[in-house]
């Protein structure tokens, strides 16, 4: 296996998962400060899992964002 191959093909997925995932909190929080729904110094719980598609692979992060 090429190794440096396989660490450029992981960055570039890695790079538009973050991409990707920034843009769509941002919006989400946007939407929801400007509802009211989401306040200064409040927190919001967020989460994302990577899986494989046969299952073999499953990974979850958690984390609170606070809104200042």
């Amino acid at each position: 296996m090429d190794e440096d191959n396989l660490n450029i093909e992981i960055r570039k997925f890695l790079k538009q998962v973050g991409i990707s995932s920034q843009r769509e909190i941002e919006n989400y929080i946007r939407k929801e400060f400007s509802k009211g729904s989401i306040k200064i110094g409040e927190s919001i719980e967020v989460s994302m899992n990577l899986t494989s598609k046969d299952g073999e692979l499953n990974h979850s992060i958690n984390e609170s964002l606070k809104i200042k």
